[in-house]
This record gives structure tokens, C-alpha cells and sequence, in this order.
């Protein structure tokens, strides 16, 4: 097999597999690397999966099927980046993904991650759902076209067509009305972010759907935009302004953050409960929020904020960042990081498991019916919570 080109060539071959990136950052004795979680086998580990890629590209080791799980199963939930005590730290989640860009070139890639990419390409989404029902989530709620508002809503691929997110995105949505924002939603017109597609290696229909979104972002004159996800959130502010889309972007919990401090929005009703919160990892690891989601819950009347031993910059993965809520590489399993997750939330004595995401609100939902944990805990979003005491 002759060597191709990998961006990391140079890099690469400086990971010894030390192995500080399966590690919480308290140094417990449980691992923090979701796939490592699931697998508990070295291969599935940041450093086990860097040198296999090395391995691949020096043309070590012939393509497979299970090569390509192993690469596809990590979540880029930037565990490994927290732990990693070497210089190049910061380019580790980078570096799977400059190999999943190899395997899309060469059309190397598992039928679940084609079928993600082929949706996205025909549909702009991942669900493979007609762009005519993109604003079919709505439902009786009365929104207005995007038309210069102050900010766009925009919902993302989730919030349009799964339908426990369509929930969250109408209740987020009431909110905004009651608090009397100005925002329009652009309905059929949305389409996906790009920030899964990106992470999945695919090049050129990323830059194909930001340079599509900056055109439309554009001739509708828009500013200021509110995402539903931290996944939209962290591809709008971070990546878009490489392609020249420059916008002032805030997830929906530091708009309600600033709503409650303003009084915009006020606990009317108590609510007796006990609460953990759940980091997204891209709000969290990528973006450094972990403040505006717990003032929220902090300033609603009757709840108690707990916390799971593992919070914050060392939160584990819910298991369904890098598509992995679609292409489920890290499920079936009682190992599953998000089975983990809700027993680790039951643990603490919550009732409520406090999430602000949707693929966490899915994943996390999902593994409380696997668990048999119904009758213990409730996954609700952030959002849901506010609207349920204002």
C-alpha cells in the first residue's frame, strides 16, 4: 500500500500512548473517553486510534470496515485534549478527523456515515426528510419568517425533524415570545449547520453548505443568531468566519440567562425538584460555557442544583457528538457512555437530569428507557424546565 498524505504527518508520530487521555481530569479510576468507555479495548483510546491511523497512511495497515468503526467512533468530545500533557494536545481531535478526510476522498467509509453524508448532500439534513417540512415543527405556535428581526432562531437539523427536539424547539421558542425577543425563523430555507459534517471529514460539502448559509445569512441582512444546539452554536461562531460569516451567536441558554437578569423572565411557580446538569461537550470543552446553563437553573424558585462527580471540562460524553447519534458506533451496550451517564446522574439523588442539547436530550432519554430508570429520572431540557416555572 504507497503512503498518502495526512495534515498530520509531522505530528503524528510523537504520541507514545501514555494513555492520560482515557482519564477524568480528577484522576479517578474510571476512564473519561466515551469510545474507550464503551470498548475498553486500547485500540478504541485516542492514543490506541492515532496509531493506527499512522499505520494506515504510512501503508502499515490495509482499510477495513473495523479500521474505519474505530476511527468513526470517536465523539470529538476533546476529553483526550484536556488530558493530553504534550504540546500538540490541542490537535488531537484534529487529527481524526484529517484521517476521517482521507477515508472520504478515497471513499472508504462504514454505510452509516455514507448514509449521514448522502442525506445531508440530497436533503441538508441528516434524516433524509423533504427540506418542505423543515418548518413543520412549529406546529400551532405562531412564528414569523426571518425578515431583519434582531435574531434568527436557528432551530438546526434536530430541532426540525426529530420529535422530541421539535418539543424543546417550541417551548424555546414560547419563551422567546413571552420574553418579547424579536426573532424570525427561516423555515424550508434552513439548512444543516455543517458542524457534524465537518467532523464526519467531509470537506468540501462543509464548506459547500457554510458558503450556501453565508449567502443566505447575508441577503437577509442577519446579525444575531440563537441556536438551539451547542453543535450549531460552536460551528457559527468558530468556523464561520474563516469562510467570511462573521455573526454574533449565542446559544439559547445565554440569551435566557440574560433574560432572567434582566427580568425579562421571572420564577413564577416553585418547582420542588433535584437537579444535575449534564455539560454538552461542545458548549462546554469546545466553548468554555459552563456558567449561563446552572445560573438558570440556580435562579428558578425550589430547585437544587447537584452535581455528578464528573462535571464541567471533565464531563463524559453523552456518546452522540461526531454523528454518533446517528451512526450509534457507541451503543448497545450497558457500557454505553450514556447508560453510564444517566446512572452516574441516579447517583447523585437527582430527579431531573438537566440537558441543553438535543442529541444529548435523545441519547440521554433513550439510555433512561434502557436503564429502567423511568420512574427515577426525567431528562428534560433546560429550556422545558424554565418555561415549566416562569
Amino acid at each position: 500500500m504507497a503512503l498518502m498524505e495526512y495534515k498530520y504527518d509531522d505530528m503524528i508520530h510523537r504520541c507514545f500512548r501514555c494513555g492520560y487521555c482515557k482519564f477524568p481530569t480528577d484522576w479517578g479510576d474510571v476512564t473519561n473517553c466515551p469510545a474507550y468507555a464503551r470498548y475498553r479495548m486500547e485500540s478504541y483510546s485516542t492514543g490506541g486510534r492515532l496509531w493506527l491511523i499512522r499505520a494506515w497512511v504510512n501503508g502499515e495497515l490495509e482499510w477495513s470496515e473495523n479500521l474505519a468503526k474505530i476511527i468513526y467512533a470517536c465523539t470529538g468530545c476533546k476529553n483526550c485534549e484536556e488530558k493530553c500533557p504534550l504540546s500538540f494536545s490541542s490537535e488531537l481531535v484534529n487529527m481524526v478527523v484529517a484521517a476521517r478526510t482521507n477515508m472520504v476522498e478515497q471513499g472508504l467509509l462504514p454505510v452509516s456515515v455514507k448514509g449521514f453524508l448522502n442525506n445531508v448532500q440530497l436533503h441538508g439534513n441528516p434524516y433524509g426528510i423533504s427540506a418542505k417540512k423543515r418548518g413543520d415543527w412549529t406546529g400551532e405556535l405562531k412564528l414569523e419568517a426571518y425578515n431583519g428581526q434582531e435574531y434568527l432562531f436557528y432551530v438546526g437539523c434536530e430541532g426540525s425533524f426529530d420529535s422530541r427536539a421539535q418539543e424543546t424547539a417550541r417551548t424555546l421558542a414560547s419563551l422567546l415570545q413571552k420574553a418579547g425577543i424579536s426573532f424570525g425563523i427561516l423555515g424550508p430555507l434552513e439548512k444543516s449547520d455543517g458542524n457534524e459534517v465537518e467532523m464526519l471529514g467531509e470537506d468540501g460539502l462543509f464548506e459547500l453548505l457554510v458558503e450556501n448559509n453565508i449567502h443566505l445569512f447575508n441577503e437577509r441582512h442577519v446579525q444575531k443568531i440563537i441556536t438551539l444546539s451547542p453543535h450549531s452554536y460552536n460551528s457559527f461562531k468558530n468556523r464561520y468566519p474563516d469562510f467570511g460569516g462573521n455573526y454574533e451567536v449565542f446559544h439559547y441558554t445565554q440569551i435566557l440567562h440574560d433574560l432572567i437578569e434582566q427580568g425579562s423572565l421571572q420564577s413564577q411557580r416553585e418547582t420542588k425538584s433535584r437537579i444535575c446538569f449534564h455539560d454538552p461537550c461542545f458548549l462546554g470543552r469546545w466553548n468554555q460555557e459552563y456558567k449561563a446553563p446552572r445560573e438558570v437553573l440556580k435562579s428558578l424558585d425550589g430547585i437544587q442544583l447537584l452535581e455528578m462527580g464528573r462535571n464541567k471540562k471533565g464531563a463524559l460524553c453523552c456518546g452522540g457528538g461526531g454523528g454518533n447519534f446517528y451512526t450509534d458506533f457507541l451503543g448497545g451496550s450497558e457500557d454505553s457512555p450514556s447508560r453510564i451517564r444517566v446512572r452516574e446522574a441516579v447517583a447523585t439523588g437527582a430527579n431531573i437530569l438537566a440537558v441543553a442539547c438535543p442529541n444529548c436530550l435523545t441519547m440521554l432519554e433513550d439510555a433512561v428507557k434502557a436503564e429502567g430508570l423511568e420512574d427515577e429520572l426525567v431528562v428534560k431540557d433546560i429550556a422545558e424546565i424554565v418555561h415549566a416555572a416562569t
